[in-house]
């Protein structure tokens, strides 16, 4: 079996690539998640041969048996990064090795081969230089990289597949919520839950999102943005929003956020923040915060900030949580001053506009 960390990308480059006035228009409004660009990467990998087959490729659908493994099993996994333009024109990643590294953890997880880090950032780096043409000049816009993989074997037997197919695609962003609002709403969930103990909660599996999807669809019937879980055993603790993690700011200047027990995705933006909060002098604390203790810190005051972090909606502030009980507001119900700061201070890391003390960001080329 060949050393997959020597693999090369083979290019094939597109023969119809999108008229670039028409891409222009296209990036006018690009939303998020419904436009994508030129090309992907993609890798093979089977049991006897490994990682083989790399190659940057036009985008195009793929070829699918009926029985082919992931269809029936739902062995796959899935990434969400970003590549930005930096101030000098430049375009980089923001902590990619952490994503990688993410992507073996949730491989090892589901039964999965793991795919060396190099490949993985090769694959992005790659997909990124060839479609940069894609990237949307619109306020706050990003390239929004969806690397994945899924079991591609045909067969019907309940094991681990054989073979893999792992691709990368990109698609041109512009902002995450499409109310616009300043601060989100979110609907508590009484009635389901996002993952258990033992369960698959740390993986970035699709399984998780699709079991989150009757919550999220309550929630927009709700008139609520998202919707956050609480833990499966007791239904007592906060623990996520169905794409996010959940920050609380106290009158005290402490912070906290629920700790990585096993069913919360160890959120790459999150572990970002907790190192810009403290390095503000605040004292954050990975701990259990009660669904009771919420409400009741919002009431008196104690409670000042709430906010939600992840990749695509970076730092959100939640200003009124709704429940079958009622509801309540945080704060004033908009964006509390440390949100905004932090916000602040994570963007222009990631933009190039203040300086890069921890070495988070990666760049790739110049403009």
């Amino acid at each position: 079996m060949a050393d997959a960390t020597t693999l090369q990308f083979n290019l094939e480059p597109s023969t119809a690539p999108v008229h670039a006035s028409e891409r222009e228009r296209l990036l006018e409004n690009p939303g998020f998640g419904t436009l994508f660009t030129d090309h992907m990467a993609m890798i093979r990998y089977t049991d006897t041969e490994g990682w083989h087959d790399a190659k940057i490729t036009r985008r195009e659908p793929i070829l699918m048996d009926p029985a082919s493994s992931v269809l029936h099993y739902a062995q796959e996994i899935f990434e969400g990064m970003k590549a930005y333009r930096l101030a000098d024109g430049a375009m980089a990643l923001f902590r990619p090795e952490e994503n990688a590294k993410r992507f073996q953890a949730s491989a090892r997880r589901m039964a999965m081969p793991e795919l060396p880090q190099s490949l993985f950032l090769d694959s992005v780096e790659a997909l990124v230089d060839i479609d940069r043409e894609w990237f949307p000049s619109v306020e706050g816009g990003s390239l929004y990289l969806r690397p994945f993989m899924f079991a591609s074997e045909v067969f019907l037997g309940v094991r681990p597949a054989k073979e893999y197919l792992y691709l990368v695609i990109a698609s041109p962003a512009g902002g995450y919520f499409k109310s616009g609002a300043s601060a989100i709403s979110i609907w508590v969930s009484e009635q389901y839950s996002r993952a258990a103990p033992g369960g698959t909660g740390a993986a970035k599996c699709g399984g998780n999102y699709a079991a989150s999807l009757v919550a999220q669809a309550e929630a927009i019937e709700k008139n609520c943005d998202q919707v956050v879980f609480l833990d499966a055993a007791e239904h007592k603790w906060v623990e996520e929003l169905g794409g996010m993690n959940l920050f609380f700011v106290m009158d005290d200047g402490r912070v906290i956020t629920p700790p990585l027990s096993g069913t919360i995705l160890p959120g790459i933006t999150r572990d970002s923040i907790i190192t810009l909060a403290r390095e503000e002098g605040l004292t954050v604390s990975e701990e259990p915060y009660a669904m009771d203790q919420w409400k009741a810190d919002a009431a008196s005051g104690k409670l000042i900030e709430t906010f939600a972090c992840g990749t695509a909606a970076v730092v959100t502030a939640v200003g009124t949580v709704r429940s079958r009980d009622g509801e309540f507001t945080i704060g004033s119900g908009g964006p509390g001053q440390l949100t905004e700061k932090l916000r602040r201070r994570l963007v222009d890391i990631q933009r190039g506009v203040a300086p890069d003390d921890h070495g988070w960001v990666k760049k790739l080329f110049d403009a």
